[in-house]
């Protein structure tokens, strides 16, 4: 493994370190703050903050940026317009969902959305392979023994998750039809920028926005905006120009693990023999799935 390989994999960890323990922030700060007014400052904060990031690259264009089509405003604003409102969705599902259930179910359950894309992706006529099968009937008995109890029922915030599951595997799949056709660091900015005027608009109708409620929830929702959005997507940009597909599939999968020891280290969550042996099905699903095609 060559030097700048080791690097990549190394940003790629963090990355995935620093996703994992947005779960514990994001739930941390719902304690002072709804989950719309929490998503709606953080996601303004992560648009804000890739802004530095995109000034510099419009100053030494790549030879992928250079060879990008110019997409007009009008263009952009529909994209990203069209993405930000399932992010809206699937963030939404996700926060609400964290107020009932835990940070490591929570990153658990989101990651599934690596099974459900190709799977969704059928739909559109994409290929899939056996190992997407494979995963997915691992992930589905993890699921299982993570969230379903003896008596066959489910928490209500663990449905929540797994309903944004899919909401994120749209997200994905709209991001991989709208990212050839314009800049990719453009579109997120903008995405970000919708999904937090979605979830300001819906905290302004349904809940009760404090200056003292966001004071007190500042650490989380500067970690969840500034950390997870613009620090975390910065790394994952530049790691990935170095970071051969199978080991950016791997690094990344482990954003649930983090979620999950995050939750047990910080938030004294427990996670039961039974929980453990769901999350490890629903992690070798996740791997699975996305390195079968790599032979690895």
């Amino acid at each position: 493994m060559n030097t700048r390989t080791a690097r990549a994999d190394a940003l790629l960890l963090l990355t995935a370190t620093i996703w994992g323990f947005a779960f514990v922030a994001q739930r941390v700060g719902m304690d002072y703050v709804g989950p719309f007014t929490f998503n709606g400052v953080r996601f303004a904060l992560g648009s804000l903050s890739l802004l530095p990031l995109l000034f510099l690259l419009d100053r030494r264009p790549s030879e992928a940026r250079r060879h990008l089509p110019p997409a007009g405003r009008k263009t952009l604003l529909s994209g990203g317009g069209l993405a930000g409102l399932f992010l809206f969705a699937g963030a939404s599902l996700q926060q609400v969902g964290l107020v009932y259930t835990t940070a490591g179910n929570a990153g658990f359950i989101t990651g599934l959305y690596v099974v459900i894309v190709p799977i969704m992706g059928l739909v559109l006529r994409q290929r899939t392979h056996t190992g997407t099968w494979l995963g997915a009937f691992l992930a589905a008995a993890g699921l299982y023994f993570l969230c379903i109890t003896a008596q066959f029922t489910i928490a209500w915030g663990d449905l929540l998750e797994l309903v944004g599951a899919f909401f994120w595997a749209a997200h994905v799949l709209i991001i991989g039809w709208l990212s050839p056709r314009m800049d990719a660091l453009k579109l997120a900015i903008t995405q970000f920028a919708a999904c937090s005027l979605l979830s300001l608009l819906t905290a302004l109708a349904i809940e009760n926005i404090a200056w003292e409620g966001l004071w007190q929830a500042a650490v989380p929702i500067l970690y969840g905006g500034l950390g997870s959005v613009g620090v975390a997507y910065t790394l994952q940009v530049v790691a990935q120009r170095d970071a051969p597909p199978a080991h950016a599939a791997i690094f990344l999968s482990m954003e649930a693990v983090f979620a999950a020891f995050g939750g047990w280290l910080l938030l004294n969550e427990v996670l039961t023999p039974r929980g453990g042996l769901g999350c490890g099905l629903m992690l070798a699903g996740m791997l699975l799935s996305q390195l079968w095609p790599s032979g690895r």
